[in-house]
């Protein structure tokens, strides 16, 4: 793909969301971006890579999460100060880290916000692929040892941090529709043809 069209892919955990990307990925050969991205903004920053690996845990378990916002604009906090290190800048660095592989390459990134993040750049496509529960539940249980009540628990925290982790970051709402050019149900079209809809749109919208 000579054009530097970057696609971002929200999922919903079981929905096949990262191996959907990784396909893609292969497919149009560029490359595929997921928890690198921390290793790459680790690299940047000089901040410990275990603090960024970290940082989701930490952020968790932290009640002013739940209910308060810290919408990302595009700043960066510098050494000198004393929240260098707060989670807040750990997502800026990441951000930074996004909007250059924008400008330098295609590729595909999975999570991390960057369809909020790419919102004001033409040369990217962002999707979000979802499934009915039974569907996800399905596909969690092929890698997870779990009851169904400890599967079903465990994905609906997953995807409850996610939605969390989104609307603070971003001020919207994970699941809405509105925030993505496509949004594709795994469950109907399988894997191939999630791929090819998304080719498919490339091909459309960018000639």
């Amino acid at each position: 793909m000579k054009d530097k069209i970057v696609i971002t892919i929200a999922r919903q955990y079981g929905s096949g969301g990262l191996t959907i990307g990784k396909m893609l990925a292969q497919k149009l050969g560029v490359h595929f971006y997921d928890k690198e991205l921390l290793k790459l903004a680790s690299e940047d920053s000089g901040i410990n890579e275990a603090l960024f690996v970290n940082a989701d845990e930490k952020i968790k378990n932290t009640i002013l999460f739940k209910i308060a916002h810290s919408v990302y604009h595009g700043e960066l906090i510098p050494p000198e100060s004393d929240d260098f290190v707060s989670t807040q800048n750990l997502f800026n660095y990441q951000a930074k880290i996004i909007k250059q592989l924008a400008n330098e390459e295609a590729c595909v990134i999975v999570g991390r916000c960057a369809d909020f993040i790419l919102k004001d750049y033409d040369n990217v496509l962002s999707a979000f692929i979802h499934a009915p529960s039974e569907y996800c539940m399905e596909q969690a249980a092929k890698k997870h040892s779990m009851s169904s009540k400890e599967l079903e628990r465990f994905i609906h925290k997953t995807d409850k941090h996610r939605a969390e982790y989104y609307k603070y970051y971003t001020g919207r709402e994970w699941t809405d529709a509105r925030n993505y050019d496509l949004c594709l149900d795994s469950s109907k079209l399988g894997y191939d043809r999630c791929v090819e809809e998304i080719i498919s749109y490339i091909n459309v919208r960018f000639k």
